[in-house]
């Protein structure tokens, strides 16, 4: 089991690019995407705060991490995180399947 939890929401496909990613981020969402594996990629939302809380572990870049999805459990890796240049807060995080 893994000891990272977090919590998202899908997000349609009209709610992706660079203008419904922008609003997102001023209500304190972090845009993601979940790949990998047989499945289709994934677009979600993940809470500002609950990624920055996990992410001030070092382990999280090692471990399996849980991703609620609306009812619906995914056990994926951090690919990728990109970060503010002058804020360092992230931006967008690339997950993949484990």
């Amino acid at each position: 089991m893994a000891n990272f939890v977090l919590n998202a929401a899908a997000r349609e496909e009209a709610v992706q690019g660079k203008g419904s990613s922008r609003r997102l981020r001023l209500q304190n969402k972090v845009p993601a995407i979940i790949y990998g594996g047989a499945a289709e990629p994934v677009a979600v939302t993940l809470e500002l705060r609950q990624l920055v809380k996990a992410l001030e572990n070092n382990a999280f870049f090692e471990e399996v991490v849980e991703i609620n999805i609306d009812g619906t459990v995914e056990n994926v890796k951090i690919k990728a995180l990109q970060r503010h240049p002058a804020k360092n807060t992230p931006m967008h995080a690339d997950f993949v399947r484990a």
